[in-house]
Order: C-alpha cells, then sequence, then structure tokens
C-alpha cells in the first residue's frame, strides 16, 4: 500500500480507554473540531497539544508548526507518555495530536489537509476503541483499522473515515515531525518571525 503503513499491533487499550472515561465530561470540554471544522462536524475530541498561538506570527493556522500540550492533556498522563514514546521511537519531534471519538453512523468528510505544517510531517492513527475496524479510505485505497493497532497514513491525499460499526469508534490522532524535515520547519519559523517583525515595525 501507498498511503498506509500499520506501526504497531497488539497494543493494550484499556488503560486509555479507562483514562478517558475517568474524567468527567472529556468530549464536552472542547467543541471547535466540530462546531469549527466542517468536514469533521461530526466527530468529538479530546485536544492533547495543539497549536502554540503565540507563535502564529502573522501565519494562517495551518502553516503554524510550533505546538504545545493543553492545559487539559494533564489529566491523560497515559496518553501524553504514548505520544512521547512513539515520538522518540521514530525520531521524530511530537506536534499536534487529539483523541477523536466518530460515533456509530458518523463520518468525516473527505478532505485534504492542506499547509505546510501538514506537508512536512506524517499523520498517525492509534485505534483504542472499533467494534467493526476502522474504514478509511485515502486516495484510492481502502483499510480497516483494528483495536491496538498503529498505522501511518498519508493525509497529503484525499481521506475520509465512517463509522458503520454500532460503536463509538475511538482513535488517538497526532502528528510527527521527522528528523529530516526539523531543520526545514525552524527555518520556516524564522521566515515568519522575521516577516512579523518587519510587520510591526512598519
Amino acid at each position: 500500500m501507498k498511503y498506509f503503513k500499520r506501526i504497531r499491533s497488539d497494543v493494550p487499550t484499556k488503560p486509555f480507554l479507562d483514562e478517558i472515561a475517568s474524567v468527567g465530561d472529556a468530549w464536552a470540554i472542547a467543541t471547535g473540531r466540530q462546531d469549527k471544522i466542517p468536514v469533521q462536524r461530526e466527530a468529538l475530541a479530546i485536544p492533547l497539544r495543539g497549536l502554540r498561538k503565540s507563535m502564529i506570527l502573522g501565519r494562517e493556522r495551518r502553516d503554524v508548526h510550533e505546538s504545545r500540550w493543553t492545559t487539559g492533556s494533564a489529566k491523560f498522563p497515559k496518553a501524553r507518555a504514548f505520544l512521547e514514546e512513539v515520538a522518540a521511537e521514530l525520531d521524530a519531534d511530537l506536534s499536534r495530536g487529539k483523541i477523536v471519538c466518530l460515533p456509530a453512523g458518523k463520518r468525516v468528510y473527505p478532505h485534504i489537509d492542506r499547509g505546510e505544517y501538514y506537508r512536512f510531517r506524517g499523520r498517525y492513527h492509534f485505534v483504542l476503541k472499533s467494534s467493526a475496524g476502522s474504514w478509511l479510505k485515502a486516495g484510492d485505497e481502502e483499510i480497516r483499522m483494528q483495536e491496538g493497532e498503529l498505522w501511518w497514513f498519508d493525509n497529503d491525499q484525499m481521506h475520509e473515515a465512517f463509522n458503520d460499526g454500532d460503536e463509538d469508534r475511538i482513535h488517538m490522532i497526532f502528528d510527527l515531525l521527522p528528523a529530516e524535515m526539523r531543520s526545514k520547519a525552524k527555518e520556516a519559523k524564522e521566515r515568519a518571525r522575521k516577516a512579523h517583525e518587519q510587520h510591526e515595525a512598519a
């Protein structure tokens, strides 16, 4: 397959699901995903890492490389540790990440993740819960990811998801900046800083 690669299998998911269940109203705390992104309107999300707003520096949000842990992520230490572990194993820098729930019968509509932030990074899905296997399509390829599996997929391609099971589908979704792209991200940050300083001085 060109657009999908399985990284891990048989990862125990219960500790992560128990952690989510231990946080009251976990899915209701942040609603920006469904409120502001039309193709994601049927999905619920728990942000773990997000864009560092102080570093926007006049750029579009999709071009901002800098990220940070959200305040709420402190309630999910197991999830945080897992993301850090995977990043270290793959010699990559952890970028944005979230836990996403797609209820039964709901979908993520076809789209491409556009912007410099996404061009530099890889997108990963860790399947925590999926009664029917998680259907995902990228380009002309379709797969069903199973519980306990970690996958990379190419979100430069048109992609979509659908939960055709009868229970919530829960994934940990995150981005990693590979070692070979670190210098490009640093250069982009410096260009943005200089452009912002020139604009402020004008």
